[in-house]
């Protein structure tokens, strides 16, 4: 059962309770009880009138809202249509006319919207439930309940980080979660080009999709693992070169007797001064087969035939590679430069007294350091190259193309990939499937490796 502590000031405390909805009826008087069945009747029975209004209007709207909409909706959810669009004979005419017929993405995201409507009327009710214990609670034990005036004045003070919240909830629920929910639906589905509403209606199809990607023979499948394989070494190699080559230039930069450190850093920081795409749009120019570069090269007599930087596939992994540590060096640079000036330099010329060479006080001294206070980020950062959309699609668009692939390149992450199905072949459940797994992929590595890091371990605590 709830308990209520009465403070020196007279005013109530709520302590935790144990209470489950269960308990809550087996426990409950006669008002609390028919709460289940009228919102707000145990708020209204103990004079909280506005309250309790408020609960019943919203259990009223949401009947009304059943009746007269969602459960055609839900029904539109589970069907997905059943009337293509077509040219069907119009007997008072005599002339066949267009029957426009239903929409299955709006019956998809019409029903989403309803299940998220029913998701937030079940908040409310089982919030209205405790309201109605807590309230009985309180005139039990004879202590003052709050007027309507006094819940808002708790709400704007005692409670104010809630009533915060409840703007940005909102924001979030309507333009991140709702897309999302939308979004891991498609997978079940079968929309796909062949699928266009209202044209050709498309349907439930459980996990054929995933069945397709994973453990079919199809093109999909051959070409779902090389494309995570390939996303996966990108992914390692673009983060671990950029880490520690920023680490390393940031080192060189911080050595006792370098001159002009500020310039220094200056120079390596223009890169980020351009947007990224025009870099890499530039960089594409120069790379073309016969493109500057190509170009230069055999004018000096470097090279009798051109360099197939981006068109020979390993040729154009190695160059994004290039190119990505060549734009993301410096923000490592940067991260790390801070982390170098506050390492105790008592540590550095202890070591050399005992000894130890500069490779193995790097190791010992600098390495844990920084990677103490940049774990976080050097997970971050894998993460984000797993989904690094704009160095591959503006560098190379994912080519060269593959005929034994289906509808990717080479060169193509799994986010690319997903993109060109997306955007250029309108085979949206496909995309979608690729999109779960990107995301699966992405919270078990950055779950598993940020709870080994000493950064979570130890939090506060350098070891």
């Amino acid at each position: 059962m709830s308990q209520i502590a009465i403070n020196k000031k007279g005013k109530t405390k709520k302590m935790k309770s144990r209470e489950n909805i269960v308990t809550i009826f087996k426990n409950g008087d006669l008002f609390t009880r028919l709460s289940f069945l009228i919102m707000g009747l145990g708020n209204i029975a103990r004079k909280q009138f506005v309250k309790g209004l408020i609960y019943l209007g919203c259990e009223i709207g949401f009947i009304y809202f059943l009746a007269t909409v969602g459960i055609e909706k839900l029904q539109g959810l589970i069907t997905l249509g059943t009337q293509t669009q077509g040219w069907v004979l119009d007997e008072t005419l005599g002339i066949e006319v267009l029957s426009q017929g239903d929409n299955s993405m709006l019956f998809l995201l019409y029903g989403v919207c309803t299940l998220v409507a029913v998701a937030v009327f079940l908040v409310v009710y089982i919030s209205n439930i405790y309201s109605a214990k807590h309230v009985q609670d309180l005139a039990d034990q004879n202590v003052h309940i709050p007027t309507f005036k006094e819940d808002l004045k708790d709400l704007m003070d005692n409670k104010f980080h809630l009533t915060l919240m409840t703007i940005p909830l909102l924001m979030v629920t309507i333009f991140t979660v709702l897309p999302l929910i939308y979004m891991v639906l498609i997978a079940f589905t079968n929309y796909d080009k062949d699928h266009q509403p209202p044209g050709a209606l498309f349907h439930w199809v459980g996990l054929a999709n995933f069945k397709d990607m994973l453990f079919s023979a199809s093109s999909f499948s051959h070409t779902f693992f090389p494309v995570l394989g390939w996303t996966l070494i990108w992914a390692v190699f673009a983060t671990v070169t950029c880490y520690f080559g920023g680490i390393v230039l940031a080192i060189l930069i911080n050595k006792e007797g370098i001159k002009l450190k500020k310039m220094w850093r200056t120079i390596f920081v223009i890169t980020m001064a351009v947007p990224q795409f025009i870099t890499l749009l530039v960089v594409r120019q120069m790379l073309m087969d016969y493109g500057p570069l190509n170009g230069e090269l055999i004018g000096w007599g470097i090279i009798s035939e051109y360099i197939p930087f981006l068109t020979k596939p390993m040729y154009a992994r190695i160059v994004v590679i290039i190119v990505n540590f060549w734009l993301g060096v410096p923000y490592t640079m940067l991260i790390t430069s801070s982390i170098l000036m506050n390492i105790p330099k008592e540590l550095y010329e202890a070591a050399q007294i005992d000894g130890a060479s500069p490779i193995k006080a790097f190791i010992k001294i600098t390495m844990p350091y920084v990677f103490f206070v940049t774990a976080p980020y050097l997970i971050t950062q894998f993460i984000g190259n797993i989904n690094n959309f704009n160095v591959i699609y503006f560098l190379t668009k994912g080519e060269p193309l593959a005929t034994d692939y289906y509808f990717a390149g080479k060169t193509d992450l799994l986010v690319t990939w997903l993109y060109k199905l997306t955007v250029n072949y309108k085979d949206y459940s496909r995309a979608s499937v690729i999109g779960i797994a990107v995301f699966v992929i992405s919270v078990v590595i950055s779950l598993v490796t940020f709870n080994l890091t000493s950064s979570a371990k130890s939090e506060e605590d350098f070891q």
